[in-house]
């Protein structure tokens, strides 16, 4: 199995990832979103536009 982010052969100490580095990119994506779960469910749609909703806006 190679290392998720880079392909590389994975490290004993970083399993499944090949270093640190790539663990931690690993983890900010799934801490900033970039990872996630579709769902159809109703309230998770309401919740998600919600969200947007009250997001602040960034200049164009």
């Amino acid at each position: 199995m190679a290392c998720p982010i880079c392909a590389r052969a994975p490290s004993p100490e970083a399993r499944p990832f090949c270093s640190r580095r790539c663990a931690d990119v690993d983890l900010a994506r799934w801490l900033n979103g970039s990872y996630a779960i579709p769902s159809d469910s109703p309230e998770d749609i309401a919740a998600a536009a919600e969200a947007l909703e009250q997001a602040p806006q960034k200049p164009h």
